[in-house]
């Protein structure tokens, strides 16, 4: 089964109707339904962080989603920490967040850059294996 990596945005929109990108995503969604979606920590924690800004019940869609396995969360390691460093600097001027730079950590551990991202700026710039670039499947 082919990958597909979720970020942060591609959360928000999905599961907010106020969303300027919210109709796009559930285009996508529909899409990229039968791919393995994969996402990681930090950005569970970024989407969890803005969905409890929205509205208290927010999260709710998205941890529904992670109980019922609807996607996978890549297991972040300590030794992954050596590569988040010289990413972030690599990427200082847009800048890069730890949500951002785990999805490039992802991203050369499943060999895949196909991404669903509201951030078509980073996501445009951002290289993974250092010159791969990432599909924006949104």
């Amino acid at each position: 089964m082919a990958n597909v990596i979720i970020d942060t945005g591609f959360f928000l929109a999905v599961l907010s109707e106020n969303d300027q990108f919210h109709r796009r995503a559930l285009v996508a969604a529909a899409k990229i339904a039968k791919l393995r979606w994969w996402t990681t920590w930090p950005v569970l924690t970024e989407t969890c962080h803005f969905l409890g800004k929205m509205k208290p019940t927010a999260m709710d869609g998205l941890l529904r989603l992670l109980e019922s396995s609807g996607f996978a969360v890549f297991d972040l390691k300590i030794e992954h920490m050596k590569r988040v460093r010289p990413l972030v600097e690599k990427y200082r001027d847009l800048p890069m967040d730890l949500a951002d730079a785990s999805l490039v950590i992802l991203a050369e551990d499943l060999g895949c850059g196909d991404i669903v991202s509201t951030d078509q700026r980073d996501f445009h710039v951002y290289r993974f294996k250092n010159h791969k670039p990432f599909k924006n499947l949104l």
